[in-house]
């Protein structure tokens, strides 16, 4: 007879799972390395899979973004400096 039962890692995840995923995540270096992890490893859930996939998605959009406007707005600021 077939196993009709979801595969262990498409299960839904509890509220419990994600708080402590929430956590984790948001741990300095520790969280990003999960991130990594759970992005891009075997053996997460799916759905904790797609969401690491996606936080890391705003995470580098959110740096390229920071970057730009950091070196737009002090390059402008230190040829400011420079000309007084």
């Amino acid at each position: 007879m077939e196993n009709l039962s979801a595969p262990e890692n498409s299960q839904i995840m509890s509220y419990k799972d994600w708080a402590l995923t929430v956590f984790i995540s948001s741990l300095p270096l520790i969280g990003f390395i999960m991130l990594l992890v759970w992005a891009f490893g075997d053996e997460a859930n799916i759905h904790k899979k797609n969401w690491a996939k996606g936080t890391l998605l705003i995470a580098v959009i959110g740096f390229i973004l920071i970057m730009f406007f950091l070196f737009m707005f002090g390059g402008l600021a230190m040829l400011g400096a420079m000309n007084s």
